[in-house]
């Protein structure tokens, strides 16, 4: 396990949804992962409890719905936001990041330092492609992430 994780987050079969996922993989395309695991995580909430475990520094991409311009992404940590997101409790494919965060942090195994990177989907239906808003800005979303850890 390396001080530092890059983690995808979504459901690569329902379009936008899928954003993290998308970045993940171009992501292990273009860098050496020497210092930094890049892990796809899809819509696993206690994977992601488990990976938190450990590190120095944790940074996390999905979809996010902020009522902004599909496409957008933005940066936040934990403390800057909270969740929205009724849970059913019905199943471990529903998990929801904040919550899982805050989780690790009462157990005591939460970095100090973690960072969300939220896209704006656009659509959000059964599909494997990223709508052409978010597709033409996967370059620039990989970019900001590579940014933040300085890779």
């Amino acid at each position: 396990m390396k001080p530092t994780a890059i983690i995808g987050m979504g459901n690569p079969l329902m379009s936008d949804e899928g954003i993290g996922i998308h970045v993940i993989a171009r992501l292990q395309q273009t860098i050496l992962a020497d210092r930094t695991d890049i892990l796809d995580l899809g819509t696993s909430g206690m994977r992601a409890l488990h990976e938190l475990e450990g590190r120095d520094v944790v940074v996390f991409v999905d979809c996010a719905l902020m009522g902004t311009e599909p496409g957008t992404i933005r940066r936040f940590t934990p403390e800057d936001v909270e969740t929205k997101k009724i849970q059913p409790r019905l199943s471990l494919h529903e998990g929801d990041l904040l919550n899982t965060i805050a989780l690790a942090k009462r157990l005591g195994t939460a970095p100090e330092r973690i960072v969300i990177f939220g896209i704006e989907p656009k659509t959000i239906d059964p599909g494997e492609t990223l709508s052409p808003a978010l597709a033409a800005r996967l370059d620039q979303y990989v970019a900001t992430v590579r940014e933040e850890v300085a890779l």
